[in-house]
């Protein structure tokens, strides 16, 4: 379910967008390419130092988007690619994926699992 070349995208650096809905409008946060991990299940996690409307909103209507881009992947037209992935989401604050991932980001608080429902590229 998730291409190669996403995963080669995660393997460079690049700012990933996470939009999620609020009470009246969406709410957009930003990560980097480089927080991104592949859980065994392939779910996406990734360290949540704030987020704190990001995790409200979540609570409300688990439904994500996410951008990831690097320039350094070759794209559909040439140089740069991107892909938008749809999923659900979770704040995880124990466990086996929080301690793993905790072990990596001593500053997060959280972990923001989203089980992967779509990908499509995009560039």
């Amino acid at each position: 379910m998730i291409p190669e070349k996403l995963l080669d995208v995660m393997q460079h650096e690049g700012v990933v967008a996470i939009v999620t809905q609020g009470e009246n409008e969406p709410h957009l946060v930003n990560t980097w390419n480089s927080y991104l991990t592949l859980s065994t299940d392939h779910r996406l996690l990734i360290p949540a130092g704030g987020m704190h409307t990001t995790e409200a909103n979540i609570a409300n209507n688990p439904n994500v988007l996410l951008t990831v881009g690097s320039r350094e992947v070759s794209g559909m037209r040439g140089p740069g690619t991107g892909f938008l992935i749809r999923g659900k989401a979770a704040f995880v604050t124990s466990g086996p994926d929080y301690d793993g991932m905790k072990a990596k980001f001593a500053w997060m608080r959280a972990v923001l699992a989203i089980t992967i429902e779509s990908v499509t590229q995009t560039l």
